[in-house]
């Protein structure tokens, strides 16, 4: 088994985990091939240096575009002075230079001043026996400025509660992380490839009402 990670924009390859490394760093995306660059920046634009500290991901090198066709205004955005593509997405280096891409920028929460990775919630969640599939979302908040909101599908049969599932979910997710509401649903929205439509799930449910979790 053998895994990567790269977008059109990057030709496509952007890290690659050796096969060798598959099993003791599962997760991970791998190294950086030669001659491409990546660095991991925070919301400041400012290189982010502590290993596993989270940021968004840039990318430098010959395979990385040069920009959009016709597109000035969406080639600045995506492409900084130093010529690092902006991909969208946050990740981080661990101790030895093994990047993990860990959500989309755009789908972060920010909740009482705290980053919250839904991807990093889904995966706990996902372990909960009544789970079938779950997307995490975030809504408005007066108090917060966002909350956290779990949208799930379960299993034939099954039952959960919002305070069932925050209980289950604390021993391993930190209090400010937790689901302050749960909407159950019979399936999630995916697209051709598989991949749940947050922005379908925030058109539905960012907007109020469900059980909620002061």
């Amino acid at each position: 088994m053998q895994q990567g990670y790269g977008l059109t924009e990057t030709a496509p390859m952007v890290s690659f985990l050796a096969p060798e490394y598959a099993l003791t760093k599962v997760g991970s995306s791998g190294r950086t091939p030669m001659f491409v660059e990546v660095k991991i920046v925070d919301s400041d634009g400012r290189a982010v240096t502590s290993p596993r500290a989270k940021g968004e991901i840039l990318v430098r090198g010959p395979n990385v575009t040069k920009g959009y066709w016709g597109l000035p205004d969406a080639t600045a955005r995506a492409i900084d002075a130093d010529g690092f593509f902006r991909t969208g997405d946050a990740g981080f280096f661990d101790q030895e230079g093994f990047l993990t891409v860990s959500d989309r920028i755009k789908d972060m929460i920010v909740t009482g001043g705290e980053n919250v990775y839904p991807a990093e919630v889904e995966s706990q969640l996902m372990r909960h026996p009544a789970i079938a599939e779950v997307g995490v979302i975030g809504e408005p908040d007066d108090q917060w400025g966002e909350r956290v909101v779990a949208v799930a599908a379960l299993k034939a049969g099954a039952s959960l509660t919002l305070e069932e599932l925050r209980a289950f979910a604390a021993e391993t997710v930190a209090h400010f992380k937790l689901p302050k509401r749960l909407e159950i649903v019979k399936a999630l929205p995916r697209n051709a490839t598989g991949k749940i439509l947050k922005y379908q799930l925030r058109q539905t449910f960012a907007k109020g009402g469900g059980a909620a979790q002061p």
